[in-house]
């Protein structure tokens, strides 16, 4: 495995992937040379975080700026007993490098927004949606757009979650958010976790695809998840796939779109 610049302890850690006929040795330097961004380390990012660091991403950065509170243990896998009152970001750090010191965790304690998005993105090859909030997906979606990066995005509440990729910056047939969601909902039309709820191993089933979903776009195998929806009702047990079309009418990446001068342009 010397072609491929890999320690002996790699070679050990990672061996159940490199035997896998799809990742072998290329597969596997391309994660150890991948870079990916992951905003939120809350419930989605958490099991982001470990699978990611335990699959050998070489890269990873981590975007919060909470800390950790007892309410968040119920879902929020990264943080323990032992974290109450830490930053977020350095409570998923320490538990990352735990699993696996290879790697390398880049903390930005800092609150995601137009001022420091296109910054926060920049130096990462794929991003990965784990926040909380419309006014943050549909930001960093456009950010996204404009940067050339591919974001994995994820949401849940309740009993259920949802699983997307957008590449619009690739051009058609590669939709975006907006292509969903034109704009954000009116404030407090869906409740927040804090305020619906939501159960904690559903996260957990949600952040794993997303972090799958990655690891394929960073080796560049499998069918990925531009263009499809995949829902997770988790009461019910079923999984749907549906397809999502690029909107010629989105005021983001059609044509004719409305948007030209978002605030993340001004920065």
């Amino acid at each position: 495995m010397s072609d491929f610049d890999f320690s002996e302890n790699e070679v050990q850690r990672y061996t159940r992937h490199i035997v896998l006929k799809d990742v072998g040795g290329t597969g596997q330097m391309k994660l150890k040379r991948g870079r990916v961004l992951i905003v939120g380390a809350g419930g989605l990012g958490s099991p982001l975080a470990m699978y990611l660091a335990a699959a050998g991403v070489g890269t990873i950065g981590i975007v919060d700026a909470d800390t950790v509170e007892l309410s968040n243990l119920q879902r929020q896998i990264a943080h323990g007993m032992k974290d109450l009152g830490s930053p977020k970001v350095e409570s998923a750090k320490s538990t990352m490098l735990d699993m696996n010191p290879e790697i390398s965790v880049q903390t930005h304690n800092v609150r995601l927004d137009a001022s420091n998005v296109m910054d926060l993105i920049a130096d990462y090859d794929v991003i990965a949606d784990g926040s909380d909030n419309f006014e943050t997906r549909f930001l960093l979606n456009d950010a996204c757009y404009f940067a050339s990066k591919t974001l994995v995005s994820g949401a849940a509440l309740r009993f259920d979650g949802q699983v997307a990729t957008f590449k619009a910056h690739q051009g058609d047939p590669h939709p975006c958010y907006r292509c969903i969601y034109h704009s954000p909902p009116p404030e407090d039309a869906i409740p927040s976790c804090a305020q619906g709820g939501v159960l904690g191993s559903v996260v957990g089933m949600i952040g794993g695809i997303q972090a799958t979903e990655i690891l394929k776009e960073l080796m560049g195998i499998g069918d990925g998840l531009s263009g499809r929806l995949v829902i997770v009702d988790a009461l019910g047990a079923s999984f749907r796939k549906i397809k999502v079309p690029r909107d010629p009418g989105c005021p983001l990446c059609s044509e004719n779109a409305s948007i030209k001068d978002l605030s993340i342009h001004e920065h």
